[in-house]
C-alpha cells in the first residue's frame, strides 16, 4: 500500500505518524509519502488533504500541477480523506471562499469556511462514529462547517452532539476535525480500509 499526503502545507507530518501507526494496526505494510509532485503518484493507493490554509492548498496544488491529476483520480474511485481544509478542497460548494479559489468539487456537500471563528475559537469534543460505538475525540481548530449534504450518496460518518461533523461519499471521506491530532487511529484505519 502506498499513501500519499499532500504536504504543500498544513499539519501533514502528524497525517503520516497516523497513517503509519494506523497501518500498523491493520498489519498492513506500505509507504506513506509527501506527496508534492505528480510523478509520485504513480501506484498511489490513497490520498489524504490535510488541514492548514485552503487557498494556499487549492494554489499549490494549481501550480505544482496535482490539482488536476489528483481530481481525476478520486473521480475515478482513489480513496481520499480530507481534514479541516482538506475537506473544503473536496467540497462542491463553499460558502466564504475568495472568486480565486479552486476546488476539487468531488463530495456533494456545502460548507462554510472558518465557521467556528478563530484559532483561539479551537476545541476538543467528543464526535459519535457511524463505524464505532466509542467516542472518538475530535479536534477543531477553525474548522469548517458541514451546512448541508447535497445528494443522497453522501453519508454521515460522525456527528458532534446532532449535528454531522464528518460524511462519506463512496471513495470520499471528509471531516470538520483533525482525527491525525490523537492518538486514536480507528479513523485512519476505517479510511485505509477503502484501498485494500
Amino acid at each position: 500500500m502506498k499513501v500519499g499526503v499532500i504536504g504543500l502545507q498544513g499539519d501533514v507530518s502528524e497525517h503520516i505518524e497516523a497513517t503509519k501507526r494506523a497501518m500498523e494496526s491493520l498489519g498492513v505494510s506500505g509507504d506513506v509519502i509527501w506527496l508534492r509532485k505528480p510523478e509520485q503518484l504513480e501506484g498511489i493507493s490513497a490520498i489524504i488533504i490535510p488541514g492548514g490554509e485552503s487557498t494556499t492548498i487549492s494554489r499549490l496544488m494549481q501550480k505544482t500541477g496535482l490539482f488536476e491529476p489528483v481530481k481525476k483520480l478520486i473521480e475515478n474511485g482513489l480513496p481520499v480523506m480530507g481534514t479541516c481544509a482538506g475537506l473544503i478542497m473536496l467540497s462542491k460548494e463553499v460558502v466564504g471562499a475568495t472568486p480565486e479559489q479552486k476546488f476539487l468539487e468531488v463530495l456533494d456537500v456545502k460548507v462554510n469556511r472558518n465557521a467556528y471563528g478563530r484559532q483561539v475559537d479551537s476545541f476538543e469534543a467528543p464526535v459519535k462514529l457511524a463505524f464505532d460505538d466509542e467516542p472518538f475525540i475530535g479536534v477543531f481548530i477553525r474548522a469548517p462547517r458541514i451546512l448541508e449534504l447535497l445528494s443522497d450518496k453522501v453519508k454521515p460518518l460522525a456527528w458532534l452532539e446532532d449535528r454531522v461533523v464528518g460524511v462519506e461519499q463512496d471513495n470520499i471521506i471528509g471531516l470538520e476535525f483533525h482525527p491525525e491530532l490523537t492518538d486514536d487511529t480507528r479513523v485512519h484505519e476505517y479510511f485505509l480500509k477503502k484501498a485494500l
